[in-house]
């Protein structure tokens, strides 16, 4: 959540469609909230082995696929190429599917 919060805030700010002063604002409310970070046991080292598999660098979206595989749940998103890379190791729906 904090990753694709400030990766989106940092990304408004840079395309000037917000202001630094309320990207600033933004990111001093998303550091600050009261939310505990769960993931389950072993996510990492999962997300490490698919992005292995799929022969991906960044194991950034691994870590999606690895999160619906943990908890046996479906994907859903908007990313065409991550539902096309992942569709044989999770059920991933998209916008088509809905």
């Amino acid at each position: 959540m904090w990753s694709e919060a400030s990766s989106v805030l940092h990304e408004l700010r840079w395309r000037r469609e917000i202001s630094n002063e309320l990207a600033t604002i933004a990111l001093k409310r998303l550091t600050t909230i009261d939310v505990s970070p769960r993931r389950p046991k072993g996510l990492i080292e999962e997300a490490w082995r698919i992005a292995d598999r799929l022969g991906w660098a960044k194991a950034y979206d691994a870590e999606y696929v690895a999160l619906a595989g943990l908890l046996n749940c479906r994907l859903v998103t908007t990313d065409a190429k991550l539902k096309a890379a992942s569709s044989g190791l999770v059920s991933v729906i998209g916008p088509a599917d809905l």
